[in-house]
């Protein structure tokens, strides 16, 4: 466990070689996710360096998921980064973890970033935009909005201060540099994070070094055997054993 503003973050670190990989999870996922297994068993065989951890109030880590913000995820993110990955990592970002990883990128340098159906800006683009007026307006009178979700039986609870504190984290009204390559894997099918905002952010990024992998099938979870392939692909394609 990593102590971080008061708070202990769950941790799991593979010591090894090359740049170490980081894993970044989604909202309300953890570091157990399929994808991230996926990987470990990678950094394994390969002898690759490896870090994953759980954002506050997610997974093992302390905190409460209701309390907190993009601000306290970022942090935790850049605090786990700093002690446990600080030589130029390769940043994986899923979903949330995405637009995490392209935050975060701005002080760490990393080696590469790595994206699946990555969801910059979601509490705007993908949550507030897209909200009906009595949902706004219940968020903003009662401060939050209970909203069902398909992953899990329990409904995740959308507070004010997430849509407030997402607005000054926001990324694609301007353009995004993050000073590496980037690989941004994107089922087309994914009912969560359409496949037309992945291109809003690829329209952003730089002319060069950006590669968008659309799978046609593809729905947002990208945890299939042919998904973890192009997954691990993606992150040796950033920097090879010894690169």
């Amino acid at each position: 466990m990593l102590p971080v503003r008061g708070r202990r973050l769950a941790t799991l670190v593979r010591p090894g070689a090359g740049p170490p990989v980081v894993w970044l999870g989604g909202f309300r996922s953890d570091m157990r996710a399929t994808k991230a297994e996926a990987l470990d068993e990678w950094a394994a065989r390969e002898g690759r360096a490896f870090v994953r951890f759980d954002y506050t109030g997610h997974g093992e880590s302390e905190g409460s998921f209701a309390d907190c913000t993009i601000s306290d995820w970022l942090a935790d993110a850049q605090a786990v980064i700093a002690a446990l990955a600080p030589a130029r990592p390769i940043l994986v970002g899923s979903s949330m973890g995405g637009w995490i990883a392209l935050l975060a990128a701005a002080d760490v340098r990393p080696a590469g970033l790595v994206l699946i159906a990555p969801a910059t800006d979601f509490t705007e683009a993908l949550m507030w935009e897209q909200f009906p007026d009595e949902i706004r307006a219940q968020v903003m009178r009662d401060g939050v909005w209970q909203r069902g979700s398909q992953y899990s039986p329990e409904p995740t609870p959308v507070t004010r201060a997430l849509i407030e504190d997402g607005r000054r984290h926001l990324m694609l009204g301007g353009p995004i540099d993050p000073g590496c390559p980037v690989h941004i894997l994107q089922g087309m099918a994914d009912p969560d994070v359409p496949w037309r905002h992945a291109m809003r952010l690829v329209e952003r990024l730089p002319e060069t070094g950006v590669v968008l992998t659309l799978i046609k099938e593809g729905d947002h979870r990208l945890s299939g055997p042919a998904d973890l392939d192009r997954l691990v692909a993606a992150v040796e394609g950033i920097a090879p054993r010894g690169g």
